[in-house]
């Protein structure tokens, strides 16, 4: 191979910057290239197609079997043609493989409430709380779901069979939120009680007073202070706590 020779050693009289050149490629860029929307004309073009995209989608399975990226883009697949039993045999068979994935059963149960398949989406969410009662997001997005729908009985349930696992803070505030929602006072006494069991601590009392006396119940409130006294002993002999006490009383 020949390489060419080079004549003429004199700089160009236009010098080409590389500032210059992105900037003319930015000028110049062209949209990336989109293929044409393609129309079906039969029943058996479609059947083809459906075909086609399930054969692929089956290979990927087959050759990355716990991607569960891949069995999602599967299943939503399905769905978005309307071919529902086929999508749930779809999770069903990503749920198999590894049931601990969360991305896997929010997708399932959003695909039932979006195509408003109430009951689907209840049997979804059950298990997914049954399987793993940590992931918070579950509870929150089932019970958000059974209040937009009206059924507050169900929510409370929903609530009741959460705080069994004894899980965070804002556990029991979206519980106590929601019965105040209701206006029922004392389910969120009751709610209250049952968090400083299971967190005996100052903030625990307190929070129940700053509840009290939002609520315009004074007595109540102060007798949260003067248990948190009597229960917690020792531990309750802290600065900030008769500072919270003592602004209460000024107040």
């Amino acid at each position: 191979m020949r390489v060419a020779k080079i004549k003429n050693y004199t700089p160009a009289e236009i010098q080409i910057t590389a500032e210059q050149l992105l900037r003319e490629s930015q000028a110049y860029r062209q949209d990336e290239y989109k293929a044409p929307r393609h129309r079906m004309q039969d029943e058996s073009e479609l059947e083809e197609y459906k075909y086609r995209m399930r054969r692929d989608f089956e290979d990927a399975i087959r050759r990355q079997r716990h991607h569960m990226g891949n069995w999602v883009k599967y299943a939503e697949w399905e769905g978005s043609i309307q071919e529902f039993a086929r999508a749930r045999s779809v999770f069903e068979r990503a749920i198999d493989v590894d049931f601990e994935h969360v991305q896997l059963w929010l997708k399932y149960a959003e695909m039932e409430m979006r195509n408003k398949f109430v009951n689907h989406a209840r049997n979804v969410w059950e298990r997914a709380c049954k399987h793993l009662p940590r992931v918070d997001q579950f509870w929150f997005k089932y019970a958000y779901m059974e209040e937009m729908l009206g059924e507050n009985e169900k929510v409370r349930a929903i609530f009741q069979d959460w705080m069994t696992w004894v899980p965070p803070e804002n556990a029991w505030n979206a519980y106590l939120k929601f019965e105040e929602r209701q206006g029922d006072l004392t389910k969120c006494r009751a709610i209250l009680e049952k968090f400083i069991d299971s967190f005996p601590a100052v903030g625990s009392y307190l929070k129940a007073a700053r509840f009290e006396e939002q609520h315009r119940d004074r007595d109540h409130a102060r007798l949260f202070y003067e248990r948190c006294l009597a229960e917690l002993g020792a531990q309750s002999l802290d600065e900030s706590f008769f500072i919270q006490f003592t602004k209460f009383e000024l107040r």
